[in-house]
């Protein structure tokens, strides 16, 4: 979930394109932050042979990690009025969002149901 807030809060976080340096101002070209690198989450499985091991959340930049944006009124702004924007698709971010809150309610599900078990079995040998 932080990964898909972070790239929704940051979507209109835009910097110079790589390489164009921006416009200048008398010669003197000033330095400008670079635009926001949007984040993915990748699920790796676990299982290996005979061994059943679930899966693992691991984290990397977006490829490629921005799109040329047409915005001349930015100060650094190439010479065809570009600026690199995160390269974040806001439907499916808030896709996975969703994914994550009722993955999030549905381990919550196995756990009460674990745990009720559980309760259960230990009323009976008593």
């Amino acid at each position: 979930m932080n990964v898909a807030a972070s790239n929704i809060a940051n979507i209109s976080t835009t910097g110079p394109l790589p390489a164009s340096g921006g416009s200048g101002l008398g010669g003197i070209a000033p330095t400008y932050p670079a635009a926001y690198v949007p984040l993915q989450v990748n699920q790796v499985s676990q299982s290996s042979g005979s061994m059943l091991g679930g899966t693992a959340a691991t984290v990397s930049a977006v490829s490629p990690s921005f799109t040329a944006e047409f915005d001349p009124s930015a100060p650094f702004a190439n010479q065809d009025g570009l600026v690199a924007a995160p390269n974040v698709d806001l439907a499916s971010e808030f896709a996975q969002l969703t994914i994550a809150k009722y993955s999030f309610i549905a381990s919550a599900k196995v756990i009460q149901a674990y745990t009720e078990t559980m309760d259960s079995l230990l009323e009976i040998k008593r």
